[in-house]
């Protein structure tokens, strides 16, 4: 049974940071890309960051790049989601997850909630 955990949420100043952690389990984790998910309150959920398989290629939107940094231990099957210079914007529950086909999705986890104070 595929599940995530995430945690390392919190409360946190403009210009602050924090790290995220994801515990993915029930399925080859090294064998997938990897994505975080960011939905702001009200809003639909939407990508913040993907890492490849192996990790030597990510993505980021415009909004978080250059302040957000993906990575991902297979060891462990982790993945993390290091924070910078954090806006109120960036307020919301954050989710991890694998890309995949219509119809094959994952499950998704509880989430971790981060609040920038504004």
């Amino acid at each position: 049974q595929v599940r995530f955990v995430e945690s390392g949420g919190g409360l946190v100043q403009p210009g602050g940071s924090l790290t995220l952690s994801c515990t993915a389990s029930g399925f080859d984790f090294e064998y997938y890309v990897m994505d975080w998910y960011h939905q702001a309150p009200g809003q639909e959920r939407e990508e913040v960051a993907r890492i490849v398989q192996g990790g030597d290629r990510t993505w980021y939107p415009a909004p978080v790049k250059g302040r957000f940094t993906i990575s991902r231990d297979d060891s462990k099957n982790m993945l993390f989601l290091r924070m910078t210079n954090l806006k109120p914007e960036d307020t919301g529950t954050y989710y991890c997850n694998s890309p995949r086909p219509a119809g094959q999705e994952y499950p998704w986890g509880r989430g971790t909630r981060v609040t920038v104070l504004s």
